[in-house]
């Protein structure tokens, strides 16, 4: 039987190979399932703990966890790895916020909330970047998708859940987007929405 230090180590060496978040149910799987996935969790927190203060941080997100560097390092990473993150443009950036606070909602309810048409375009670079998807039809003449945010919108923030999106008048106000009402409690898009540029970490 592994010591609760082995188990760390070995989780350590996975995350780190690891291409994209691995959640619980995958990680027990190295221990033949036989760690329960609430002593996993405490061991992944330690091990976390242990990496606070490096250049490398270990996350939990909405599809597992993962190891990272940290935001506040990378306008050094830039310079040796100058590619620039994708910039969007506020029609976007609008829409994937009136999604994420409102989801799920149609083409029309977007449209309604933005006050102007919103073109193939926006969706389809949504779509693209796996930050939306459709989950549905709304049951109305002529069934319009329904869309909502992803695993992947929230992986590439760095978030576990919708409830860690900061609250809405932040981002209706970084974006002046005043003609969106006060939703039901609904979380809302991170940085991305505040710095129209966004990055997966």
């Amino acid at each position: 039987m592994l010591s609760p230090n082995d188990v760390k180590i070995v989780l350590e060496a996975a995350l780190l190979a690891a291409q994209e978040p691995l959640p619980i149910s995958e990680l027990r799987k190295m221990f033949d399932e036989e760690i329960d996935a609430e002593t996993l969790r405490k061991l992944l927190e330690e091990l976390r703990d242990s990496w606070e203060g490096r250049g490398v941080e270990l996350m939990a997100t909405a599809s597992g966890w993962r190891f990272q560097t940290r935001t506040s390092l990378q306008k050094f990473l830039e310079r040796i790895h100058p590619d620039r993150a994708p910039r969007y443009s506020r029609a976007v950036l609008e829409t994937l916020a009136i999604i994420a606070y409102r989801q799920p909602v149609t083409r029309g309810d977007i449209e309604d909330v933005r006050g102007v048409s919103v073109s193939t375009e926006v969706i389809r670079r949504l779509e693209e970047r796996s930050w939306i998807e459709v989950i549905g039809h709304k049951e109305v003449p002529g069934r319009p998708a329904l869309y909502a945010t992803t695993k992947t919108f929230l992986d590439d923030l760095g978030l576990r859940s919708l409830q860690e999106l900061p609250p809405l008048e932040d981002i209706a106000k970084t974006l002046d987007l005043t003609q969106i009402p006060t939703p039901t409690p609904q979380p809302a898009p991170d940085e991305p929405a505040e710095t129209a540029q966004t990055s997966a970490v």
